[in-house]
C-alpha cells in the first residue's frame, strides 16, 4: 500500500516519521511552523531502542558517528559522593549499544538529509481538515496539500490532537522547569553522563564528541518563572555543588540557556489514531523527562507506523494496528517516567531524600541495568 501524506511538525518524531514513510514507498511532505527548532540548543541521550529505531529508519550508522557513547559516569549527590555508578559496558552487552549522546541540531540535521529538500515545507501553518473519508486537506497559506494519511507530530501543544479530542484536558504542568545549554567551548570530564540530586533540584550532564557538554538544570518551580539572569540564579543555586558543575556553567554563554517548562499529557489519550490522522510523539504521548524516553518513544512511533502501513491493505488497519501497538507501550513509559521524577529530582523531604540514597547505594547495579532493559530491550517491526 503506498499514497500521499502530510506530516505535521519537523521535530524528531516527525522527520523520522517522514523517513519511514518514504522508505515503505509514500509520497511525504513534513509541513514545519518554525524555521529552526527551538530545542536545537540542547543536547538528547538515545537509548538502545531509539537507537535501533534509528537502524530501520537507515540513519542509524550516521546518528552512531555523531555521538558519544556514555561507559561512564552515574547519580551523585550535591558533594559529589555516588548513589549509583553507569555500567555502560553492561548495558552495551545486554542490548548491544550504550546509550548515546548527541547534540538535538546534529540529529535534526542527520534526519533532514535523509529526505529531499522538495519534501519540506519549513516556515509554514498548517491546519487540518478531515474533508470525507478517505482523503485529508492541510492548509499552509498558500499551499493546499491533499492527503491519504496526515501525521500529526506538532508537539505537546498540538492543535490537531485538540482538533481530534475537543474534551481532553490536554497538557499539564509537572511542578518543574528545566534550564539547560550547551558549552561554549570544550570542558574536561571524567565522566560521559551524570544526574546529582538535592532536595527537589537535579544537574546533570551529557557529554559530546567534540569535548563540549549538554548541561540541564531541573527545579522545581511555579509555572512561567522566569529570570532576568538565568546562568546567574543557577550559580546561585548550584555554585557549591561538585565539580564540574561549576565549570560547566562558567563555560556557557549567558545567551544560550533555554529555560521550558516541563509539562506532559497526564490524562492518556484513548486513541493514537482517528480517521486517517495519527498522533505520534509528544501529539500522542508527551512525557516528563526523567527516563530519557521521550524522543525514542517518538522514534518507536514512527518505524511502527510505517511497519503497519507497508504491512496492512488499508490505512484504517494500520492506524488500528499501531494504536494497539503503541499506546499501551508509550503510555506505560510515561507513567514510569512520571514516578522516577517523583523518587528523584522532585523529592524534596530530607527524610525521603536520605532513604532514597541509602536505597540507590545498596542497589546492586545488575539490578539497576535489569530496570533500564524494561524500556530500552524493543526490537522495531521490519519495514518492508
Amino acid at each position: 500500500m503506498g499514497g500521499t501524506a502530510v506530516v505535521v511538525g519537523g521535530g524528531i518524531g516527525g522527520l523520522a516519521a517522514a523517513i519511514g514513510l518514504r522508505r515503505i514507498g509514500w509520497d511525504v511532505r513534513v509541513v514545519e511552523r518554525a524555521s529552526w527548532p527551538e530545542d536545537a540548543g540542547a543536547g538528547i541521550s538515545l537509548a538502545a531502542n531509539g537507537l535501533r529505531a534509528l537502524d530501520e529508519l537507515g540513519v542509524g550508522e550516521a546518528v552512531r558517528d555523531a555521538s558519544r557513547g556514555q561507559y561512564s559516569g552515574g547519580t551523585r549527590t550535591p558533594r559529589g559522593g555516588w548513589l549509583a555508578r553507569m555500567d555502560g559496558a553492561a548495558l552495551e552487552r545486554a542490548v548491544g549499544t550504550p546509550i548515546m549522546g548527541i547534540p538535538r541540531s546534529v540529529l535534526h540535521r542527520l534526519l533532514r538529509a535523509a529526505l529531499p529538500a522538495e519534501a519540506l515545507l519549513i516556515g509554514s501553518e498548517a491546519t487540518v481538515e478531515q474533508v470525507g473519508p478517505g482523503t485529508v486537506r492541510v492548509d499552509c497559506g498558500a499551499t493546499v496539500l491533499n492527503a491519504d494519511l496526515v501525521v500529526a507530530a506538532d508537539g505537546i501543544g498540538s492543535t490537531v490532537r485538540g482538533l481530534l479530542f475537543p474534551a481532553h484536558p490536554g497538557p499539564v504542568h509537572s511542578g518543574s522547569a528545566v534550564l539547560r545549554a550547551i558549552t561554549e567551548q570544550a570542558v574536561d570530564l571524567d565522566t560521559d553522563f551524570e544526574l546529582t540530586w538535592g532536595h527537589g533540584a537535579e544537574f546533570g550532564h551529557i557529554a559530546f564528541g567534540d569535548g563540549r557538554a549538554e548541561w540541564h538544570a531541573v527545579l522545581g518551580l511555579p509555572v512561567g518563572t522566569r529570570f532576568a539572569d538565568p546562568l546567574s540564579e543557577l550559580r546561585r543555586r548550584f555554585g557549591t555543588w561538585h565539580e564540574p558543575i561549576p565549570a560547566l556553567l562558567d563555560a556557557t554563554r549567558p545567551a544560550a540557556v533555554l529555560h521550558h517548562d516541563v509539562g506532559e499529557l497526564r490524562t492518556p489519550l484513548p486513541s493514537f489514531a482517528v480517521g486517517r490522522i495519527a498522533l505520534l510523539g509528544d501529539a500522542a504521548h508527551a512525557m516528563t523527562p526523567y527516563l530519557g524516553q521521550g524522543a525514542c518513544q517518538a522514534l518507536e512511533d514512527a518505524v511502527t507506523l510505517a511497519a503497519a502501513l507497508s504491512s496492512e491493505s488499508t490505512v484504517a488497519a494500520a492506524l488500528a494496528r499501531y494504536d494497539a501497538e503503541r499506546r499501551p507501550r508509550s503510555q506505560a513509559v510515561a507513567r514510569a517516567a512520571r514516578q522516577a521524577g517523583r523518587m528523584g529530582q522532585q523529592l524534596s523531604h530530607p527524610l525521603a531524600v536520605a532513604l532514597r540514597n541509602t536505597a540507590m547505594r545498596l542497589t546492586p547495579s545488575r539490578a539497576s541495568t535489569q530496570l533500564i532493559l524494561r524500556h530500552h530491550a524493543w526490537v522495531p517491526p521490519r519495514l518492508r
